[in-house]
């Protein structure tokens, strides 16, 4: 698997500077997940999931929720990089009428396997799609991205309540763990540790990783499915990669003006 890292490595950082250029254009967007969640999603597509951009509706791919919706500036770089559109696309996001708008929606783009967007939606859908494909004796699997934010939204227990039930071995979770939601830490807001002991409490094989560390994200999410459903808690920094963004609440939702996005193009390199 080793040989995967400098692809992941390369794509991960086209993406933070492709999806901040999108964010400056538009001057809208959600820059400090997207950046905690990039090497996530660069692992996930070029060393992990089975997949074919040409054919989006392949019965046997693997499937992909992205939960935290908002983070579409990292989701599209990821499709685009993937080849499921062409790059000047991304050109259009947030404009009226593109079909790159806030939220993914699967009536616009390949590769969405689901709308996202209110908050806590994607775990149960994708909880779901694997509940689908257990009953099918179907190989696909399927992974689906929260923020830990999200955690506190409780239609996430109700879904993570299910797939141990059903021991979804076919469905891993992956919680980006940057400690930070909108306006404030996560632990401040609605406290989520220790969240290990509550998904194991749930029926789930639980590994916490380096979210930013491509070898051993490839190490878990590449990894065969055991008996269980796979929660990895992947701790990030929000805002990854840019030092004025890094483990700010602020860039939540934040918008770089020129100097800032002239900086940002300065630090990812």
């Amino acid at each position: 698997m080793n040989d995967k890292i400098p692809l992941i490595r390369e794509k991960a950082l086209w993406m933070r500077r492709t999806a901040f250029a999108m964010v400056h254009r538009a001057q809208l967007g959600h820059p400090g997940g997207d950046f905690s969640a990039i090497d996530i999603l660069a692992t996930l597509y070029f060393g992990v999931m089975r997949f074919d951009p040409k054919r989006p509706d392949w019965p046997d791919r693997d499937r992909f929720v992205m939960s935290k919706g908002h983070a579409t500036g990292a989701l599209y770089t990821a499709l685009c990089a993937a080849g499921y559109f062409p790059e000047d696309w991304l050109a259009t996001y947030m404009q009226p009428r593109s079909l790159l708008n806030g939220h993914p929606n699967r009536n616009y783009l390949p590769g969405i396997e689901t709308n996202t967007g209110p908050l806590g939606h994607g775990f149960p859908v994708a909880t779901g799609i694997a509940i689908a494909g257990q009953l099918a004796g179907a190989g696909y699997r399927t992974f689906v991205l929260t923020g830990d934010g999200e955690q506190q939204e409780g239609s996430n227990w109700e879904a993570a309540m299910v797939a141990g039930h059903r021991r979804l071995s076919n469905l891993t979770l992956i919680i980006d763990r940057n400690r930070l939601q909108q306006g404030a830490g996560t632990e401040e807001t609605s406290g989520l540790d220790p969240l290990d002991k509550r998904y194991d409490a749930f029926g789930f094989d639980v590994t916490e990783v380096d979210g930013h560390d491509p070898a051993a994200l490839l190490a878990v999410l590449g990894a065969a499915p055991g008996s269980k459903p796979r929660c990895v808690i992947a701790n990030t920094t929000k805002g990854k990669g840019v030092s004025f963004m890094e483990n700010v609440a602020s860039w939540h939702h934040g918008v770089p003006n020129d100097a800032q996005f002239e900086q940002a193009m300065k630090e990812l390199v």
